[in-house]
């Protein structure tokens, strides 16, 4: 509630949209083409990965994109931050704080907490410590169970519409799930996807 008084009163925004689900954001994202910013709780259903918020980067590179966690972890704010996000703010701040912080966004800026500045001011360096491994063998275990259900139907051979349809959602939040599936795998294309989901993985997830 705070943080939507602060948007709509000191930064003038006229609507101020909440979701409740990773997919729900996504699809009025995909609806609602107007919308400048987005910001994200990393404890939201279906967030499970900072990968997933590079998607939303990547797929809505008009719309500046930040979080908003009670997370402190440092690792958390260094992956959200290598993601692409413009900001890092924790929930702990007082108003004049988050004011601030959502102030330097919207100016351009990258708000990183000060906690995390104080480390060192080499980020490149940092992510080499708390990065996760990019080794095939895990990267299901990074993918949100929404996308290893796109996944699993890709393999089948699913087109993006049947997709949609088999799991209840919008076309668009479907390729936004798959652009995220391409970048773990590091191909770029549905058929090279599909043989890398193919193949036996020991961490992935059989619902």
């Amino acid at each position: 509630m705070a943080l939507g008084a602060i948007l709509t009163r000191r930064f003038g925004f006229s609507d101020v949209i909440e979701v409740g689900s990773l997919d729900e954001a996504l699809e009025r994202l995909s609806e609602e083409t107007e919308i400048s910013v987005a910001l994200f709780d990393l404890s939201m259903p279906g967030l499970r990965s900072p990968t997933s918020l590079r998607a939303v980067r990547e797929c809505f590179p008009q719309t500046q994109v930040a979080v908003v966690s009670g997370s402190s972890s440092r690792r958390d704010m260094l992956l959200a931050l290598e993601a692409g996000v413009h900001g890092y703010m924790l929930k702990s701040l007082s108003i004049s704080e988050l004011t601030t912080a959502l102030e330097a966004v919207f100016n351009g800026g990258i708000y990183v907490p000060p906690s995390l500045a104080d480390f060192s001011s080499d980020l490149a360096e940092k992510m080499k410590d708390v990065a996760p491994s990019f080794e095939q063998g895990d990267m299901l275990g990074q993918l949100t169970p929404r996308q290893q259900d796109v996944l699993d139907l890709l393999v089948q051979g699913k087109t993006n519409k049947e997709i949609a349809l088999a799991l209840g959602l919008g076309e668009g939040t479907v390729k936004i799930h798959m652009a995220a599936i391409f970048r773990y795998f590091g191909v770029n294309n549905r058929a090279a996807a599909a043989v890398a989901g193919a193949r036996p993985h020991l961490s992935r997830q059989h619902l």
